[in-house]
């Protein structure tokens, strides 16, 4: 029986494109790191950031699965490092010496997967077919950097020209000496056009002239763009080079060079493999003529009748060489060299982020679900990080928050990334920097406190690939104009009820001042606005801990104004209620009582409605305008209703719409204890019992609206709050009325008893 190593075993299993997949992706990696390492020497602590950041996020996830094929263990050890190296960088925290101790045990990690490849790994032509993708990288880098405007892409060019360079070497040695010396040549004309900022077509020359030279060792068959008849190569040599002499006679001896590097790179280079059949002395002379001579007669900017000479001598070498070729086969018929094919898999590790960018909730469903589903697992896993952390389990804490990044948050990244690149980042620093406190052994505030920073970024990430969708945009409008509307109406009803007094007991003299009252409220209100949004910013409190007692509050004065309403949902006590207060603004008669009547009647209602729309402001994050369309629409209704019952004399149904506010207050009251609960359990205020199996699990924006989470301790609340709210209605509605109704028809049997026995007497 034979037992092969787990080397072997993937070594057969893996063809050769996924292997080279693998390959090249490693030195992509390899060459970040490298720039990495050389801008750490440099002290330049953002271009780290930025190279150690590619491939993180680009990369290694192109590969993540591959690689845990091979060994799952080492896989999972270059995640974490390549997770945490850009973070220590960004965060400066770590010396620089212990950031390059970091960058080589992932090189380690790297050549230890390498090597597990097997026999794949050092194979002539897979490392041929490396270097040349890693080639095409740095063009297309370099043509990004914009001429090396860009920064990033311009340093990435030239590392990956390096990595090639120093993987290209490692099968230097089985080349034929003259055409690992062109190579080298090649390599050196490479690097000084990319550190001259040539031309992007300069810098193409010569990564197509060593794919040329490498095409010999290529496993891979596909086409080149530059292959053709031998005839044409000639022809296009004789017109470049009368273009150099032209050229040099105008005193241009850098357009001279192009002509000339063009007529070696891009023509003489296909002629060089039919010539040395035939004569191997007279291909070498032409290579040195073209390549080397004639290039530094131009770079020494020789007198042109020196170097029209030796132009002249070359054309007649080439004339010799074309009739070595005249009967040769390949001179009237294409003969196209090995090239790449376009492997796929290998542009999804190229480069930084520039895949497509997305708006708020464009993702699919599942993807949907599955963030929703990655976030509830990384919200129980944070809160296991922070018990066995308070327990003095460290090293557990550390491994279930790592867990939690990689096993479930690098999941949520995938649809999250083209959404907000830089919100995803922001999250990842987060999280390594919670890993780095308990690394560092911190206090258990500042960890709590730092999980409270991902918990609220959580949501933000739910929302941001969710979007706001239809119900809770719906749900928004209709809270934002039930708010509007049942304040509104209340203060609509009392002014409208006083000044209909006023005209009927003709005292409208003071129906100016009850106008005058409602202005300065609604100054009053718009004060106490800009006034609570200024103490929230200079409080100091978390947002999670403002929210919460902004929503307790609203619940309190939401709790109160509805039973308060409902003690006046008849008729009848209603108007005398209202009958009451102005009578006693009309026996005083003085301005300022119904000055403050007005403004007292109408500020009550504004104060309570800032603090209502402060409340769902804060649960209504990407929805605000739904909740301004809902003010706006509330507002003209209730301009409506004043209308038609001042002007047009109609009555309203008095009961049923204060019954139907008193509902929505109810409604309102509970979606806000929810909201409320549920902020206190993220500063850590109340206990968190998760439920995510058992409530059913609205989305993040939904869930806002409704009050509605997975946690036992909000449903509870709401639950214990819907509770209260049917007894009390109940009570007003059922229980109480008839008490009232018992007592009074006792008092008149009473006083009918009475009356009989008065008239018996008489």
């Amino acid at each position: 029986m034979l037992i092969f190593t787990p080397i072997v075993v993937f070594a057969q299993q893996v063809d050769d494109d996924h292997a080279l997949v693998i390959m090249v992706n490693i030195e992509r990696i390899r060459a970040q790191l490298l720039l990495a390492d050389q801008s750490l020497t440099a002290g330049d602590s953002e271009m780290a950031f930025a190279h150690a950041f590619i491939p993180h996020t680009t990369t290694f996830p192109s590969i993540k699965s591959q690689l845990k094929e091979i060994d799952e263990k080492s896989a999972t050890q270059l995640e974490a490092l390549l997770t945490d190296l850009p973070v220590n960088i960004r965060s400066a925290d770590q010396p620089v010496d212990t950031l390059r101790q970091d960058i080589a045990q992932i090189e380690s990690l790297l050549d230890g997967i390498s090597a597990k490849l097997g026999p794949l790994a050092s194979d002539k032509a897979m490392t041929s077919q490396n270097v040349v993708f890693l080639l095409k990288d740095a063009v297309q880098s370099y043509k990004l950097s914009d001429g090396g405007s860009g920064r990033v892409n311009y340093e990435n060019s030239m590392g990956l020209v390096n990595v090639a360079e120093i993987k290209y070497k490692t099968i230097a040695h089985s080349l034929a000496a003259s055409r690992s010396a062109e190579i080298n040549s090649f390599f050196t004309g490479l690097k000084s056009s990319i550190e001259q900022k040539a031309e992007s077509d300069s810098v193409k020359r010569f990564t197509d002239a060593i794919e040329r030279d490498l095409a010999e060792d290529l496993s891979l068959s596909a086409g080149s763009e530059s292959a053709g008849v031998n005839a044409k190569y000639f022809s296009n040599i004789r017109t470049l080079l009368t273009n150099v002499m032209t050229e040099v006679k105008s005193g241009n001896y850098k357009q001279a060079e192009q002509h000339a590097i063009t007529a070696y790179v891009d023509n003489f280079e296909y002629l060089e493999t039919p010539i040395e059949k035939y004569d191997p002395e007279l291909k070498g002379t032409l290579e040195i003529d073209m390549r080397e001579n004639l290039r530094g007669m131009i770079n020494d900017e020789k007198p042109s009748q020196a170097i029209e000479e030796y132009v002249n001598g070359i054309l007649g070498k080439l004339e010799k060489a074309e009739e070595l070729l005249a009967n040769d086969t390949s001179f009237s018929q294409p003969s196209p060299p090995a090239g790449f094919a376009d492997i796929k898999g290998l542009a999804a590790g190229f480069g930084t982020y520039t895949g497509e960018r997305k708006d708020i909730g464009q993702a699919d469903d599942p993807a949907k679900a599955a963030v929703r589903n990655g976030i509830d697992e990384i919200r129980i896993k944070l809160d296991e990080t922070l018990r066995l952390y308070k327990e003095g389990k460290a090293e557990g804490a550390l491994l279930t928050s790592r867990s939690a990044y990689l096993d479930s948050y690098e999941n949520v990244e995938i649809p999250l990334r083209p959404i907000d690149p830089d919100f995803t980042l922001d999250m990842e620093i987060k999280f390594a920097e919670l890993r780095n406190l308990m690394q560092y052994g911190a206090p258990f505030a500042q960890v709590e406190a730092k999980v409270i920073e991902i918990r609220r970024g959580l949501d933000e990430s739910e929302r941001l690939v969710s979007g706001t969708g239809i119900v809770a945009p719906t749900i928004a409008f209709s809270t934002s104009f039930s708010i509007i509307f049942r304040e509104g109406l209340e203060s609509a009803l009392i002014v409208g009820a006083i000044l209909t007094y006023l005209e009927a007991s003709r005292n409208e003299r003071f129906k100016k001042h009850v106008y005058y009252g409602i202005v300065i409220a609604f100054a009053a209100t718009a004060v106490t606005w800009f006034v609570a949004q200024f103490i929230i910013s200079i409080s100091g409190a978390s947002r999670a801990l403002i929210e919460a007692i902004a929503g307790v509050s609203a619940v309190a004065v939401l709790f109160w104004v509805s039973f308060w309403i409902l003690n006046k949902v008849e008729t009848k006590r209603w108007i005398e209620f209202v009958k009451a207060k102005v009578w006693k603004a009309t026996t005083t008669g003085s301005v300022t009582v119904f000055v403050m009547l007005s403004f007292f009647t109408v500020y009550r209602e504004g104060f309570e409605t800032v603090l209502f729309y402060q409340a769902i402001i804060s649960f209504a994050e990407y929805m605000e305008w739904y909740v301004v369309a809902g003010l706006v629409a509330g507002l003209a209704v209730i301009s409506g209703i004043t209308f038609a019952v001042r002007k047009l004399g109609r009555k309203l149904p008095l009961r049923v719409l204060f019954g139907l506010t008193m509902g929505v207050g109810a409604y309102m009251s509970i979606a806000f204890i929810g909201n409320a609960v549920r902020e206190f359990q993220e500063v850590g205020y109340i206990q968190t019992t998760h439920l995510i199996d058992t409530v059913p699990r609205l989305d993040i924006n939904t869930a806002a609206m409704t009050g509605i989470h997975p946690t036992l301790e909000t449903i509870v609340a709401q639950l214990v709050l819907l509770c209260v709210y049917l007894v009390g209605s109940l009570y007003v509605l059922f229980i109480q009325p008839r008490r009232n109704r018992a007592i009074e028809s006792a008092r008149k049997s009473r006083a009918d008893l009475a009356k009989k026995e008065a008239k018996d007497v008489q």
